[in-house]
């Protein structure tokens, strides 16, 4: 990156944010309180908030309320629910579904970094919680793995996160060694990138240096495979497998969030800074440098559009993607204060 990246707005998170949680979608920026709200968007709220090295009052405020929900979503066991309708009942039952390995990375990060003792303590207390039960899911171990290394990153020998971290590359599994398809699963899905970073994680925390370069060599190879003519054409909503056309559409931001933070995380596990140069790739797809060239960040509103089409962009601007552009521009700032 030649110029550093806008700064990351939170204005419209605020927007999205009632006195119970974050709303699941928009209509423009008007939020759709029928719709209710995710366990997902608001464990990645609470991760982008307290990744902000030093939160004004209300981002704190945002901080409280998203922990609070997070409590309240989690059932005795450890286990999470996924969504919270408008009229305060839950929509589900608990599972260890993505909810529960989000709501881990939300908790490890808080744990980690909130802006607060109070939050960080309340934070590890849930995290210690949920992490006493496992997914059969590899994305939901993966998002788990992401906040046991949160936790390690402060208390190095957490008990409850190595042994998530352990059974996360257990259950995702190793790479194939075809050089043409080496991924654990037979079609990518959704923030592909944060399986390779779990793996990746798990390989550098463990020791493990064989697990480590199978996560590198994910990394490697979907980034390869998720750049065209100098640009992100990262996997559609409806994911890909081999043989299938590209470029596909709807493009998602939380595809692009899930790739700067593993390369982030690979340059530093590796202290190779080339990877850096996906963060500036992530960071210039949000500012138009993608397929449809158009840009996904609304300067205007603060906001991130929902999906990216082969000439235009998704209009709405909902919590999912709103927080995947923040997460971004976060990344593009460490990025760039790292450079200077």
């Amino acid at each position: 990156m030649t110029a550093p990246p806008p700064s990351p707005p939170f204005r419209h998170l605020i927007r999205l944010t009632d006195r119970v949680g974050l709303f699941e979608q928009a209509e423009g920026v008007v939020p759709r309180v029928e719709h209710g709200y995710r366990v997902d968007d608001v464990a990645r709220g609470l991760l982008v908030v307290c990744r902000e090295p030093s939160p004004r009052d209300e981002l704190i405020t945002l901080a409280r309320r998203y922990l609070y929900f997070l409590a309240k979503a989690q059932a005795p066991d450890g286990r999470y629910h996924g969504r919270l309708a408008y009229d305060r009942h839950w929509g589900d039952e608990p599972g260890t579904a993505d909810s529960w390995g989000l709501a881990l990375w939300g908790l490890g990060t808080a744990a980690s970094r909130g802006p607060t003792v109070g939050i960080r303590g309340e934070a590890l207390a849930l995290f210690d919680s949920a992490a006493r039960v496992r997914s059969p899911s590899a994305r939901a171990m993966a998002f788990a793995a992401l906040g046991a290394a949160e936790v390690l990153d402060t208390l190095p020998g957490h008990a409850a996160g190595l042994s998530l971290l352990a059974d996360a590359a257990v259950v995702i599994g190793e790479p194939p060694d075809d050089p043409g398809w080496p991924w654990p699963e037979p079609r990518l899905g959704y923030a592909n990138a944060s399986v390779a970073e779990a793996v990746i994680v798990a390989g550098s925390r463990l020791g493990r240096d064989p697990v480590l370069r199978g996560g590198l060599r994910m990394l490697t190879w979907l980034l390869a495979g998720e750049t065209r003519d100098g640009h992100l054409s990262v996997v559609p909503a409806a994911g890909w497998g081999p043989g299938e056309p590209r470029p596909g559409f709807d493009q998602q931001p939380v595809e692009v969030a899930a790739l700067a933070d593993a390369c982030v995380r690979a340059a530093a596990v590796t202290g190779d800074t080339r990877w850096l140069a996906g963060v500036g790739l992530c960071v210039a797809w949000f500012l138009g440098d993608n397929d449809a060239k158009v840009p996904m960040l609304d300067e205007r509103t603060g906001g991130g559009c929902d999906g990216l089409g082969r000439t235009s962009r998704n209009r709405n601007q909902g919590a999912a993607s709103t927080l995947a552009m923040i997460s971004v521009l976060q990344r593009g700032r460490q990025v760039s204060a790292v450079a200077r």
